[in-house]
Parts: structure tokens; sequence; C-alpha cells
């Protein structure tokens, strides 16, 4: 299980822009492209409706995501994948998305001080209220994922662990509800995915109806790597399995003031502010 927050944080139940206007500036920094889609869409799809800054950030271009590289050649399939997440990214409407352009499969290789300093300049160039990535478990348990986790916890705490930290999880419920899938498809490693009590869920996205088909539409823009298990499990299935979106609070760092609690932000999102002068 993650590092969970304290059970006396609230919780944030979101599910209209008004309340994930309550995140301020968020920053998404992930490993590949398509995990932002699976795993935040709902939540920077509901912030832009709230006039709030997103950026998303991912790590890779995914170009070894293929059980055929000879019909996708690494270029060939990065070529593909910048293009299925910038349509991602206009189907959710987030403007700013960026990407560091390390080999897939290789980040754990990298060299830890140069990507941490890389990730905390992106910090201060955001200056993000909440950042969302993976746990340290890394979802799925990918290293890639692992690593970008780690990279990302170490930047926030550099720059003074200034907003809130967010790590994308999984709960008890999503665990039993979908265990069959999980057993037929192998999405996740051993021991996972993780079963995190509501308790500990400092950040629920509800996605509505409306906004399920925002984010199917948004993984089916990254078809090479979404297709397949659509294909298998069914569109209903598939997207009932993503309708929720939970994350849990970094742990605050001794010595630093804890940051703003989850029922407001350091700075307002533009909705906000014309909505106070108005």
């Amino acid at each position: 299980m993650t590092e969970a927050m304290s059970t006396s944080t609230p919780r944030l139940d979101i599910g209209t822009p008004e309340e994930a206007g309550q995140l301020g500036t968020v920053l998404g920094v992930w490993a590949h492209p398509d995990d932002e889609t699976y795993l935040s869409s709902g939540l920077m799809a509901l912030a832009r409706r709230a006039g709030s800054q997103v950026a998303c950030v991912t790590a890779t271009r995914g170009e070894h995501g293929t059980d055929d590289p000879r019909r996708w050649p690494p270029e060939r399939l990065a070529r593909t994948r910048d293009l299925e997440v910038a349509a991602a990214m206009a189907v959710l409407g987030v403007e700013d998305h960026r990407c560091f352009g390390f080999e897939d499969g290789t980040l754990a290789d990298q060299d830890r001080a140069a990507a941490v300093s890389r990730v905390a300049r992106l910090v201060e160039d955001v200056r993000p209220d909440t950042i969302v990535t993976f746990g340290p478990e890394g979802m799925s348990g990918h290293h890639d994922h692992r690593t970008v986790s780690a990279w990302v916890t170490e930047a926030w705490r550099r720059t003074g662990a200034r907003g809130r930290l967010l790590y994308a999880t999984t709960t008890d419920t999503f665990a039993e509800e979908f265990a069959d899938l999980h057993d037929a498809v192998g999405v996740f490693g051993p021991g996972l995915p993780l079963r995190t009590p509501l308790r500990e869920v400092a950040v629920r996205v509800h996605l509505d109806p409306a906004l399920q088909d925002v984010k199917f539409a948004a993984l089916r823009a990254q078809a090479t790597q979404v297709q397949p298990l659509v294909a298998l499990v069914g569109e209903d299935r598939f997207i009932s399995w993503w309708r929720n979106e939970t994350f849990t609070a970094a742990p605050p760092v001794p010595g630093l003031r804890a940051a703003g609690d989850l029922q407001g932000s350091s700075r307002r999102s533009p909705s906000a502010a014309v909505q106070a002068s108005g």
C-alpha cells in the first residue's frame, strides 16, 4: 500500500468544475503517453472547465510500447503516439503538454540527480497548487512508473513541498469489482492493484456518464495502446473499469509547513477569481 495521508485529512470528492477548481493549478507528471489519460483525465477535464491551468508532462514518447515491433518500430510508434497524446489532450482541453524525451523503458537507468533537477525546474516553472503522479508502487508496478514517482517526490520535497502531491491509487472496491479483468488481462504486477481503503483516499474524482464518454474519447485517441483492450473486454466494461479516479496524499515533509488543505488552494482558479470579483 502507498504511504497514506493522515485519516484526519478530509477527502475532496470532485464531480463538477467548481469542485475541481479547488485544486488550483495542476501539474501531472507521468511516464508514457496514455498514463495520464487512464489515471487523471476526469481531473484534468474538470480542472480545465473550471478555468484552471493544467500542465501535463510525459517522461517518454512510449516508443517501445508494443508487442509487435516489426509493425511498430520505435520511431514510427513514437511519431504515432505523439499524435495520439496530442489528440487526447485536445479532447480534455489541456493545452500545455510537454515531453522530456527519455527513452521508453530506461528511466531507472537515467542520471537520477539530473532527472530530479529537471522535474524541480518544471515545478518552479508551473508553480502548481496540485501535483499528480504515480504512487511509489507505480500503479501497475512498471519500473518506469516507479521511477517517475521517485523523481517527482524528491523534486517536490526539494522545492519546499509547496502545494499538494497526490499519488494515483486504486481502492479495495476497484480491485474486487474488476478482479476478473485483472486476472485475464494482466495489467497489474504481483500484489497489485492496490486495495487502498476509502478512508485513506484524499481526492476522489467521480465521472458522470457524460464525463465518462469524454474520458473514453481521450483514451480511444490513443488507439495503439487502448484499442486491443477495448476489443478484449468490450466498450461498456472498459468505460466502467476507469470511471473513477482516486488519489492519496503524499506524507508531509518533516520541518516544512504542510501544504494547503484539500478544500482550497494557494491561488484561485481564473473562474473563481471572476466569481469573486462579480
